[in-house]
């Protein structure tokens, strides 16, 4: 399978104030490995995950080893749909909380099964001051070292950043090949699996909607302020998309607008919300804002889809 230039620069893509403070515990849920070894091209990674706060919002940097944390719900309850979700962070680490877990447990709530995927991030270093020196990078900030003089990107940094999206695209594709493949063991229909990403998890989710083998192609997907097809072809069994972003968030609301162009251009169905304001990442973080309500104008078409009715 080649890789396309589907994914945008991870430039840009998240502006966040972090303070890292350590935190353990992060997953009460079961948790399962996306891959059934290491994952092909991160065999000789040896950054140790970190997992911190930023304010009172878990996140999750360095990951090497792609995980699904399941919210399964009760089996009286389940409607046979399962949603895996892809966090945004700009490949530099995972909004744990407000684009992941929260987003897995309204769905639960609704009877579908959610998992959150863990993928590939850069390495962004062991300690605080190498962590900020990428995210530096990552927003265009200028770096100094001690010396005073301006530090720039290597080669070997400006190439593990061209790939990591690669990776965690490839982690995608592994994640829907595995809910399909346990599906009956989950009580999910093997038609009714779909994606939904934020920001660089939109890039993955368009990475999985633009290539696939058939056991990874999802049955639906959302990409959320994020994600295009960087011109390539839309594929001829291209999912349904839901796409929703807010118009001040510039970079992701032209994408937005130009990526329903395309699906409406080639008669695939799809649905598309821009709010007046809510910038980037907001994810479930209430602002007072219209946007806070997004999450319930995917439930209206997750249920005009028919998703939200029981399968069985």
């Amino acid at each position: 399978m080649k890789s396309g230039n589907f994914l945008p620069s991870v430039g840009g893509m998240l502006l966040l104030g972090l303070i890292a403070i350590p935190i353990r515990g992060l997953a009460q849920q079961p948790v399962f490995p996306v891959w059934p070894g290491v994952a092909p091209g991160s065999e000789n990674w040896t950054q140790r995950e970190v997992a911190y706060l930023n304010g009172k919002q878990r996140m999750i940097r360095n990951v090497v080893t792609p995980t699904l944390t399941a919210y399964l719900p009760a089996r009286g309850k389940a409607n046979g749909t399962a949603i895996v979700i892809c966090p945004g962070g700009g490949f530099h680490f995972h909004s744990w909380d407000s684009e992941g877990i929260e987003v897995a447990k309204w769905l639960q709530e609704r009877g579908v099964a959610a998992f959150v995927l863990k993928y590939r991030t850069l390495d962004t270093g062991a300690t605080e001051a190498e962590f900020q020196r990428q995210l530096n990078f990552l927003f265009g900030r200028k770096t100094v070292g001690p010396d005073g003089k301006e530090l720039v990107m290597s080669d070997k940094e400006a190439a593990e950043r061209k790939a990591i999206p690669l990776f965690a695209a490839a982690d995608g594709r592994q994640a829907i090949k595995l809910v399909r493949q346990r599906a009956a063991e989950w009580g999910i229909s093997p038609d009714r699996i779909g994606i939904i990403g934020f920001s660089a998890g939109a890039a993955v989710t368009m990475g999985v909607v633009m290539e696939h083998a058939p056991e990874s192609l999802p049955n639906f997907a959302a990409p959320i302020y994020g994600g295009g097809t960087g011109g390539a072809p839309i594929p001829a069994d291209a999912p349904p998309l839901f796409i929703l972003v807010a118009n001040d968030d510039v970079g992701a609301s032209q994408g937005s607008v130009k990526l329903y162009s395309e699906w409406k251009s080639v008669g695939k169905p799809v649905e598309l919300h821009i709010y007046s304001k809510g910038g980037h990442g907001f994810g479930m973080n209430k602002r007072g804002l219209p946007s806070d309500s997004w999450i319930d104008r995917f439930g209206d078409w997750l249920d005009v889809q028919g998703l939200l009715k029981s399968a069985h």
